[in-house]
């Protein structure tokens, strides 16, 4: 199994190298323009097409049938690991990745940076919520996946794919990381530390609860980065 995921990592790693050499090459061709934000944003770039490759490779497997053994025993292995007590906590943690909670959020935030005259942030905080929110509505109704039922557990709207609570606060977070880092660069490694954190609690809240697969966090996180991040760069060679 070992090297399988090694095989599987180094497969993937080609392809994004591929598609950067691709994008790079059609960018200096068909719009020189373009090279100079690219350049900048190279990282970027590069973090866009690995979580949109590793979101379509896991998401290839959840849908054949291929993950179901591995997300069991990493459930029941958590499950059997993580103590009871811990999950008044882990509530609370899942609790700030609910509408309730990030939406009235999200709209604060638009509306304070719209007030400071930050558009571009503004936007982007907008369009990746949104987004997020319109991916998981989309994806839960098309796939359908089973939630988990390996103990007694509380019920949750819709299928267990994707995670819309991870979704979601992976695409505020990471568009709030990304306004923080244009808006004040000095608090940029705070910014992104706390959104990690707060996207790997909330990922880690719906396995210990058992409403969730593992492969249902992974992608979720992935897409849930990649839409802000996806939308920065892209808002970027609009206005290049």
């Amino acid at each position: 199994m070992i090297f399988e995921l090694i095989e599987d990592i180094v497969k993937l790693a080609l392809i994004v190298v591929c598609l950067y050499f691709v994008l790079d090459a059609y960018v200096r061709r068909k719009q020189p323009a373009w090279s100079g934000p690219l350049e900048k944003r190279r990282l970027t770039t590069l973090l866009v097409l690995v979580l949109a490759v590793s979101t379509v490779k896991v998401s290839e497997d959840v849908l054949g049938g291929e993950s179901g053994p591995i997300d069991s025993a990493v459930l029941l292995f958590i499950h059997s690991h993580v103590p009871s007590t811990l999950n008044g906590f882990f509530e609370a943690v899942t609790f700030t990745g609910s509408s309730r909670v990030l939406f009235p959020l999200a709209t604060l935030a638009t509306i304070a940076l719209l007030c400071t005259r930050h558009r571009f942030e503004a936007l982007l905080v907008a369009a990746s919520v949104i987004s997020g929110a319109i991916v998981i509505y989309v994806v839960k109704t098309v796939v359908g996946r089973t939630r988990p039922a390996l103990w007694d557990t509380a019920w949750y709207w819709g299928s267990s794919f994707p995670s819309g609570h991870t979704l979601v606060v992976a695409a505020f977070a990471t568009a709030a990381a990304l306004c923080v880092s244009r808006i004040r660069p000095a608090a940029r490694k705070l910014a992104l530390s706390i959104a990690i954190l707060w996207i790997f609690l909330v990922a880690i809240s719906r396995l210990v609860l058992g409403v969730h697969w593992p492969t249902d966090v992974l992608v979720a996180a992935c897409i849930g980065a990649f839409l802000p991040l996806a939308m920065s760069v892209a808002l970027e060679l609009r206005y290049a």
